[in-house]
């Protein structure tokens, strides 16, 4: 271990590479332990050693943990030998083989009841370990750097969140989001705002956290007093008490963070994509012991649908044309609380998405601060997106992940287990007319029940 100690007195980037690995042979001094810093912690037949490279520089505020692994971390399929021809990967949806199955398939309350215990054994009994991946990064940032370099930061790193270092308390305070730079850019596009564009060149995350809580109890008198405390779990935690808090705090992620030591230990970003994955192994082999994984989704009360004619629904469906405003969509995005909305023709044929974090693109070459919200068309605002994505390579040309309502469950849960996949947008096969749409949420809210 090499580990270079340094004053914290300045913003501090902090590089810290873990490796992780399985052994057949262990001696009783190192079976099921994990190293982290100068402690052993024990963890369940996974080793993982910490090597940590501490320096400072007046420039940039990150953390960053890089897990270097020797396998690639592939996504688990469920084994569906009864249904030839279909994969995981396909997002063919003319000619599905499952378009012409029994769309009115009754499901069991037997099946779902048992199918819901087994998934809530197994996640009471894994721990937040099995989340770590094999390779990847983690990014935080210090709450003294400025907003405005925070997000060119996420954009530049291609990810939508990061923790939050406070040094002067020395530990993990929140979240970075894109719903802060949505918050501040329609702050900005405010008349009567009291932030200027010049104040965010050096307005500190800090500063813009307490803004926002005023901002907050300015539309809602019954706000929250004090800010949101951070949301996190740790390497010991189960998989379903990190679930519950993803989903009892309505957040994407949470950090998973070791306390063990003198400074915690950001191990890695737990979301319900990892947990999903997860699950998809586990029973990838026994896909039986679930049978509700045949079910059709348009049989199970899952995900969020458009209302038919003369039916009424109690939850709101939201899209939007390709040609309404930016501002038209960050106001949808924040005030009927959800992370995406479809883009569609005048037949309701879905065309793309608007999601939260494709906000930070507008961080490239400054591009918020010459557009107005109300003034540029979503049109214009993906395309901004896609090539602000294709300059850092992060574009791999294709935003929409679709289903159909016909698609077995098993399917829809191993595209969702794919990194990046946070919805299916529900479509009908030919015409892509929207009929629904499926996030992790929604999913997790359907299997726990």
């Amino acid at each position: 271990m090499v580990y270079f100690d340094v004053s914290w007195t300045e913003r501090i980037i902090i590089i810290q590479s873990t490796v992780k690995w399985t052994e057949e042979r262990s001696t009783p001094e190192s079976k099921d332990k994990m190293l982290l810093a100068d402690s052993w912690i024990h963890s369940s037949s996974v080793h993982f050693r910490t090597f940590s490279l501490l320096w400072t520089t007046s420039l940039d505020a990150v953390l960053s943990t890089i897990f270097v692994g020797r396998e690639s971390d592939m996504i688990p399929r469920f084994s569906v030998s009864e249904t030839p021809g279909v994969t995981g990967d396909s997002m063919e949806i003319d000619g599905d083989p499952f378009h012409h199955s029994d769309a009115n398939t009754k499901i069991l309350d037997a099946d779902v009841e048992l199918s819901r215990h087994r998934i809530s054994v197994f996640l009471s009994t894994h721990t937040a370990y099995e989340l770590l991946p094999e390779s990847g990064k983690v990014v935080a940032l210090d709450v003294t750097l400025p907003v405005k370099q925070a997000f060119h930061i996420l954009y530049e790193q291609g990810i939508s969140v990061a923790p939050l270092w406070d040094h002067n308390v020395g530990r993990f305070v929140g979240i970075l989001s894109p719903l802060d730079f949505i918050l501040i850019l329609r702050e900005l596009g405010n008349h009567g705002s009291d932030l200027t564009e010049e104040e965010l060149e050096t307005h500190a995350i800090s500063a813009w956290k307490e803004g926002k809580l005023q901002l907050t109890r300015k539309f809602d008198s019954n706000g929250p007093l004090n800010p949101r405390r951070l949301i996190d779990a740790g390497p010991h935690d189960s998989l379903k008490d990190v679930t519950m808090k993803l989903l009892q705090n309505k957040v994407a992620t949470i950090p998973i963070i070791s306390q063990d030591g003198s400074i915690p230990q950001l191990l890695h970003l737990a979301s319900l994509t990892g947990v999903l994955k997860c699950i998809c192994r586990h029973f990838k082999h026994s896909p039986a012991s679930l049978p509700i994984l045949q079910q059709p989704i348009c049989s199970i009360p899952l995900g969020t649908w458009v209302p038919k004619i003369g039916e009424s629904n109690g939850r709101p469906f939201a899209m939007l044309r390709a040609n309404a405003s930016l501002s038209d969509a960050l106001s949808l995005l924040v005030q009927a609380e959800v992370s995406a909305v479809p883009i569609v023709d005048d037949n309701d044929s879905l065309l793309d998405i608007y999601c939260r974090s494709d906000i930070t693109a507008l961080a490239k070459d400054r591009a918020y601060a010459q557009i107005h919200l109300n003034e540029l068309s979503i049109h214009q605002a993906l395309q901004l997106t896609q090539e602000a994505s294709a300059s850092y390579g992060f574009f791999n040309g294709q935003r929409c992940h679709m289903c159909l309502g016909s698609d077995p469950l098993h399917k829809v849960m191993d595209r969702l287990a794919i990194p990046g996949v946070r919805r299916l947008v529900i479509v009908e096969a030919g015409s892509k007319r929207v009929e629904g749409i499926i996030s992790l949420t929604d999913l997790f809210r359907f299997l726990l029940g």
